[in-house]
């Protein structure tokens, strides 16, 4: 069956569930027709008993008389008399004077009214329907004994039955069909969107599946469906731009490496030149593995794969190895670089991963800002916020809301160097540890850069 079409599936089922419906509608209908049946034969029995008894009621009465056959018209219906013994004392013609009853039947019909069924009756070659009652006739006790046979319940119910085994069938397979043309209307929807959704490639961004307005499953499918190409496309588009500005990005370096390597090769005349051409192309490749190392980080991060050795870090500490780590290059410029000591603050994470997302934040900070760069932190709100702040000129406003995507800088910061990943990489870092990342201009000058880490500890 699983091979088989859903569209003839369903119809199967359906046809299989019509089977079992119309099965259990018919024997149930049949049983009670049988037993309908049964009901009235009984009831006219004891409506003919009762006539019965009242003629055995007159004088010179007799069951094969006129009288007797006014009351038990046709062949179908007969009645007999029994004395004690068992003995016929009157019948009707055509039961050859044979005692209808057994010897137990009799004894209880002497004491009550009885019903038989008999296959065969003496005169009579069909099945037959018994009610024995007792009679008094002339003060003795007797046993009335009424019979008809069964030809027309039997007639009915085979013609009930005949009916069934014909319509039966028929409404089965009208029933299939509909199933059938009722489950190729539902998937006509799902057909289409299976067409459309095979003309769908990357050379084609913004096609659809259609959505049938219908309300119910298929339009939620297709509309999930749908939204699960935006996600695909947003990531396709995002791949091609990554891969579009890493190619740029890896260029420019690559090109100045080559350049340097010829000049050194063809035109260096001295030792010290080519010492210098081995000094840049050395600068060169040491910028291509910091970009490589960028670019692989922000490709773990896509899948969620960024590798954390969790510790619980004391904020101080890591503060002040963060300020350690750039002395020297605010000594250079001048720019006074300190951290602020966080007592009490602590946070779960990876030491070394914080330390790379706080230098990112300061190396902006010098790179980009003006005076002095200052590292704070804050409890807020249950978790604990980590502050690089300098007194520069800040960001245009415009720019605050994509400065954490790849490959994006200021206008100011276009003729400085740098890969444009620096902040893309703390955010990748916070999110990692369950945090986020943030940029705000200060009043009146100064740019803020914060992340925003649980307290608490990293829930895995």
């Amino acid at each position: 069956m699983s091979r088989l079409p859903i569209r003839l599936r369903v119809a199967a089922a359906f046809a299989v569930s019509m089977a079992a419906v119309l099965t259990g509608t018919g024997l149930f209908l049949y049983g009670r027709l049988d037993a309908s049946l049964s009901h009235s034969l009984d009831r006219a029995l004891r409506l003919r008993a009762q006539d019965m008894t009242t003629l055995l009621g007159q004088p010179n009465a007799s069951l094969a008389g006129d009288r007797g056959r006014r009351f038990l018209p046709g062949d179908e219906t007969y009645a007999e008399v029994l004395d004690a013994r068992g003995r016929v004392v009157d019948s009707t013609r055509g039961l050859r004077r044979t005692p209808l009853l057994t010897a137990t039947e009799l004894r209880r019909a002497h004491r009550e009214t009885i019903f038989a069924n008999r296959d065969t009756t003496p005169g009579l070659d069909e099945p037959s329907r018994l009610l024995a009652t007792p009679v008094e006739r002339s003060g003795m006790p007797l046993v009335l004994v009424v019979g008809t046979t069964l030809e027309v319940q039997i007639d009915t119910l085979a013609g009930f039955r005949s009916e069934l085994l014909i319509a039966g069938p028929i409404a089965l397979i009208l029933a299939s069909l509909t199933g059938y043309l009722l489950a190729g209307l539902s998937l006509r929807q799902v057909d289409a969107m299976r067409r459309h959704a095979a003309a769908i490639s990357a050379e084609t961004p913004g096609e659809r599946l259609p959505v049938p307005p219908t309300g119910d499953e298929l339009e939620r499918l297709g509309q999930t469906l749908n939204a699960m190409l935006d996600r695909l496309e947003h990531a396709l588009r995002r791949e091609r731009e990554f891969v579009a500005d890493a190619g740029h990005e890896l260029r420019t370096p690559l090109a100045l490496l080559r350049t340097e390597l010829e000049l050194a090769l063809r035109q260096a005349r001295s030792t010290d030149e080519l010492k210098d051409a081995i000094r840049s192309s050395s600068s060169e490749a040491d910028r291509l593995c910091r970009l490589a190392g960028d670019l692989l980080l922000i490709a773990r991060s896509d899948r969620g794969q960024i590798p954390l050795r969790l510790e619980r870090i004391d904020v101080t500490d890591l503060l002040r190895s963060t300020v350690s780590r750039f002395e020297w290059r605010s000594d250079e410029e001048g720019r006074p670089l300190h951290a602020e000591p966080a007592a009490g603050l602590y946070v779960h994470g990876d030491r070394l991963r914080l330390e790379q997302a706080l230098g990112n934040l300061v190396d902006n900070a010098l790179r980009h800002g003006q005076g002095a760069v200052r590292l704070s932190a804050e409890r807020r709100n249950g978790q604990v916020e980590l502050h690089v702040t300098d007194q520069g000129r800040g960001i245009q406003s415009e720019f605050l809301v994509h400065a954490f995507e790849r490959f994006t800088r200021a206008e100011s910061a276009r003729s400085r160097s740098g890969s444009g990943l620096g902040l893309a990489i703390v955010q990748a870092i916070a999110s990692a540890h369950q945090g986020t990342a943030r940029l705000a201009n200060t009043h009146p000058h100064g740019l803020d850069a914060w992340l925003t880490l649980p307290q608490d500890g990293f829930a895995s």
